[in-house]
C-alpha cells in the first residue's frame, strides 16, 4: 500500500511537469506557425491529455469489460467539464472564442448527445457505431485543419518566446510523455488501493479511473489558465470529450461491441446537463467569459453528483 501510494506521488509529478511542458510547448508552436491556439488545444493537446483514457478504455475493450470502458469515458467528460474547467474558471475566469460559442461547444453537445441515443438503443455500442464515431473523429480532424488554414487573420498572437522550433516540439513531445507515464502510475496504483479497501468496480472506473485519466486534463487546463492561455484551457477540455467519445470510444467499440449498462443514464444525464450549461455560460452576463461564479456553479454541480453516485 505505501509503495502504490508513492507511485501515485512520482505520478502526480510527472503529470505536473509533463502539462507544464506540454502548454508551453504547444503554445510557442502555434505562435510561431500562426496556427490559432485553440486549434492546438483541439488537437495535439488533447490528444496527448486523453492518452490515459485510450490506454484504460481500449485496454478494457479488449478484456470483455465494457462497464469499465464505458464508465471511464462517461465518468471522465463528467469530471473534464464539472471539475476541471469549473475549477479553472474559478482560479481566473475563462474567455470564450467566437468560433469556441458558435461551432465547438454545439457540436461536443451534439455528440454527447449522439453517444447517449446510440448507448440507449439496443442496450450495446456494435461496431458499426463504433466505425460511424471514427468516421466522425476524422471530420472532426479535417475541421480543425479547416479552422487552422482559416484563422490567420483572425486571431492575435503575444510576443514570442525565444526558444527555437525544435526546442519546443521536444518540449512538447516531453510534456505528451510525461502526462502519458504519469497518467499510468497515477491510475494503476490508485486503482489497486481502490481494491485494497473493497471499492465496486462501477464506482472504480466513474471516480478513481475517471478522476485518474482526467489528471492531464485537470493539470494541463489549469496551468493553461493560470498562464493566461484560454484557448487552450477550454479547446483541451472539448477536444478531449469529443475524442473521447468518438476516437476511444468509436475505438473500443470497433474492436468489440459494448454492452451498455442503463444504470449509466444518470451520468450522461448529468454530462449533457453540464454541456447545455457551458453553450448558455457565454451569453450570461459577463458575456463570452466563463466567470467565477460559473466555474462555482459547475463545482457545486460536480459534489452533487458524486455523492447521488455513491449513494446509488
Amino acid at each position: 500500500m505505501v509503495k502504490a501510494i508513492l507511485f501515485i506521488i512520482l505520478g502526480f509529478a510527472l503529470l505536473i511537469k509533463g502539462a507544464d511542458f506540454l502548454v508551453d510547448g504547444a503554445s510557442d508552436i502555434a505562435k510561431k506557425l500562426h496556427i490559432p491556439e485553440i486549434i492546438i488545444g483541439l488537437t495535439i493537446v488533447s490528444i496527448g491529455t486523453s492518452m490515459p483514457e485510450l490506454f484504460v478504455s481500449t485496454k478494457a475493450a479488449l478484456e470483455g469489460s465494457a462497464d469499465i470502458s464505458l464508465g471511464n469515458i462517461i465518468g471522465s467528460n463528467v469530471c473534464n467539464l464539472l471539475l476541471i474547467l469549473g475549477l479553472s474558471a474559478f482560479i481566473k475566469p475563462v474567455k470564450f472564442q467566437k468560433e469556441t460559442i458558435k461551432i465547438e461547444i454545439p457540436m461536443c453537445l451534439a455528440i454527447t448527445v449522439l453517444f447517449f441515443i446510440l448507448c440507449n438503443t439496443g442496450k450495446t455500442l456494435s461496431r458499426i457505431e463504433g466505425i460511424l464515431f471514427l468516421h466522425l473523429f476524422l471530420m472532426f480532424i479535417l475541421y480543425t485543419i479547416y479552422m487552422g488554414m482559416q484563422g490567420d487573420n483572425k486571431f492575435h498572437f503575444g510576443k514570442e518566446k525565444k526558444i527555437s522550433l525544435p526546442k519546443s516540439i521536444l518540449l512538447l513531445l516531453l510534456g505528451i510523455v510525461g502526462l502519458k507515464y504519469g497518467g499510468d502510475l497515477t491510475v494503476d496504483n490508485a486503482v489497486y488501493v481502490a481494491q485494497q479497501l473493497n471499492i465496486s468496480e462501477k464506482i472504480i472506473s466513474m471516480t478513481v479511473l475517471a478522476i485518474g485519466t482526467s489528471l492531464p486534463e485537470l493539470v494541463t487546463s489549469v496551468t493553461a489558465a493560470i498562464k493566461g492561455d484560454s484557448d487552450i484551457a477550454i479547446g483541451n477540455i472539448i477536444g478531449s470529450n469529443i475524442f473521447n467519445i468518438l476516437l476511444i470510444i468509436g475505438l473500443s467499440a470497433a474492436i468489440t461491441p459494448l454492452a451498455y449498462n442503463v444504470s449509466y443514464n444518470i451520468q450522461m444525464f448529468t454530462l449533457i446537463f453540464a454541456m447545455i450549461l457551458l453553450a448558455l455560460f457565454p451569453f450570461i452576463k459577463p458575456k463570452n467569459v466563463m466567470s467565477r461564479f460559473n466555474g462555482l456553479v459547475y463545482l457545486i454541480v460536480y459534489i452533487g453528483y458524486m455523492v447521488v453516485l455513491f449513494i446509488i
